[in-house]
């Protein structure tokens, strides 16, 4: 999709569709009032005859206004205008798009970007509708047999700004929304990869192709007899049901000064997951080839800045693994040490994410990092107490914290502060172990981070339990990217506070 920005009047706008806003109790947005001032009442006495009421999500698609040089004028109901949230303006460019792509219309100039969405500015806005439209527009088709486009493709989106002085925003806007975009795609195409292609060695070799095509970027892949040389026996008990072997994937991303500390940031790389001996249930078992949406998410976060080319120090740590069940595997009430030298009583070989992360975050370490972010679809029990809305989030710096609800708040891909307590911790205790690798029935995804957290004291850290936000079920099943949008936030925002 190419985006642009431009300003001008909506009636003088040559081509295919010029899109703008009417709200609720049939109220025209300012470029719909200047349509209809040109075309002499034709936009009022629709909506004054009840065409349109402005209820969010309305559309009404018109042809030839007079005194316009659109083919088609599309109208969108918005809502009360007070109530246009980031939530629902994004609902309005998403069905913006989809209409537009099943009317055939390829090219179309969005005026919805006037609309006042309180506290963001233009450039949000801007960067806010790319997502948008690019999730409305997202189909996985790499591995069907039919890849042909549809046959008019929408292709070009005019974004309008109010005048010259917002051009130049504009345009840094565009660039970054097609940027984070590019990586929120990139993170969907993973998570949807089945786990026969998408492997270990698969993941390892995207990261070394992001090594190839940008200069600032060195992935290093470490092999099993390499983390058995670091002594960890956490991550590759993990693997040893499996004939897909182990990695430790690096990408150093470096664009900042020399003695700036990075951000790190460990994505949970299980590309399969049955399980193991504590074999999950047969029923969507299929999806748990999403289990290395937080790896995807890593690289989709790294692909972002290197094409952003942002001016910080990056780092990201991905261990990948796949869990099976095999004569090899690990059983429950094996004890196995981990790099940190703590051992570890496996009580649930499904309970494998963390035990792939503590080695992981233990490597961290030699990053001398400013701070440690790492995502994991870890807990069934984050699902059950937050749903598919926010992630869940933990952590041991309450600056680090608040940064990341922020910039989940900006991005519109939120994330909700749980409890990280001592209290939980004796739920981990063990009469063999240092620890048990579970905790019990109660507070899952607490446990799990209270577990993660014995494993991160000489940084700053946070977890961010993305069990809930990684992937859609129901019919329309597939990974939705979260939160590279995030993520990239974070960055943004960290970026902004160096300059």
């Amino acid at each position: 999709m190419e985006y642009t920005v431009k300003s001008g009047s909506p009636e003088k706008q040559r081509i295919g569709c010029v899109v703008v806003g009417v709200f609720a109790s049939r109220k025209l947005s300012p470029s719909a009032a200047l349509l209809d001032e040109a075309s002499g009442g034709y936009i009022s006495n629709l909506v004054r005859r009840g065409e349109l009421e402005g209820d969010l999500g309305q559309t009404l698609l018109l042809h030839n206004v007079e005194n316009t040089l659109c083919d088609r004028v599309l109208l969108i109901g918005c809502g009360r205008e007070k109530d246009v949230d980031t939530r629902n303006f994004r609902k309005i460019n998403s069905i913006m798009a989809t209409t537009l792509e099943a009317g055939g219309t390829t090219e179309a100039a969005s005026y919805l970007t006037e609309i006042q969405v309180k506290k963001h500015d233009i450039t949000w806005k801007i960067r806010q509708s790319i997502e948008a439209i690019d999730e409305a527009m997202y189909h996985f088709k790499l591995l069907k047999s039919d890849k042909k486009p549809p046959r008019r493709p929408l292709r070009k989106f005019i974004f309008s700004v109010s005048g010259r002085g917002q051009l130049m925003d504009g345009e840094v806007a565009v660039r970054n929304g097609m940027c984070v975009s590019s990586g929120i795609k990139l993170a969907k195409d993973l998570g949807n990869m089945p786990g026969n292609i998408c492997t270990p060695s698969y993941l390892a070799q995207q990261a070394l192709d992001l090594d190839k095509q940008n200069p600032k970027v060195t992935t290093t892949v470490l092999e099993e007899k390499d983390m058995e040389n670091l002594g960890m026996g956490a991550l590759l008990s993990v693997a040893r049901g499996s004939r897909q072997p182990a990695k430790l994937i690096t990408i150093e991303y470096r664009a900042g000064d020399k003695d700036q500390h990075p951000i790190v940031l460990v994505g949970k790389g299980v590309t399969f997951d049955s399980g193991g001996i504590s074999l999950k249930p047969g029923a969507a078992m299929d999806e748990m080839k999403f289990d290395m949406c937080g790896a995807a998410s890593v690289l989709g976060t790294l692909t972002t800045c290197a094409e952003l080319q942002l001016p910080v120090n990056v780092i990201g740590i991905i261990p990948t693994v796949e869990n099976m069940p095999d004569g090899l595997a690990s059983k429950p009430g094996d004890i196995v040490t981990s790099m940190s030298g703590q051992t570890i009583e496996i009580l649930n070989t499904d309970a494998e994410g963390r035990l792939i992360l503590c080695d992981a975050l233990s490597y961290a370490e030699k990053f001398d990092p400013d701070v440690v972010i790492d995502i994991a679809t870890l807990t069934g029990a984050c699902v059950v107490a937050l749903g598919a809305h926010p992630a869940g989030l933990l952590g041991n710096h309450k600056p680090l914290i608040n940064d990341l609800l922020n910039a989940g708040e900006i991005s519109g891909d939120r994330c909700w502060e749980l409890p990280l307590w001592d209290d939980y911790q004796e739920q981990l205790n063990s009469n063999f172990a240092d620890m048990a690798n579970i905790g019990g029935k109660g507070a899952g995804t607490i446990t799990a981070a209270c577990f993660l957290s014995r494993f991160t004291k000489k940084y700053h850290w946070a977890h961010l339990d993305i069990a809930g936000v990684a992937w859609l079920s129901g019919t329309a099943k597939g990974s939705t990217g979260r939160p590279v949008s995030l993520l990239t936030q974070y960055i943004f925002d960290r970026v902004a506070e160096m300059q």
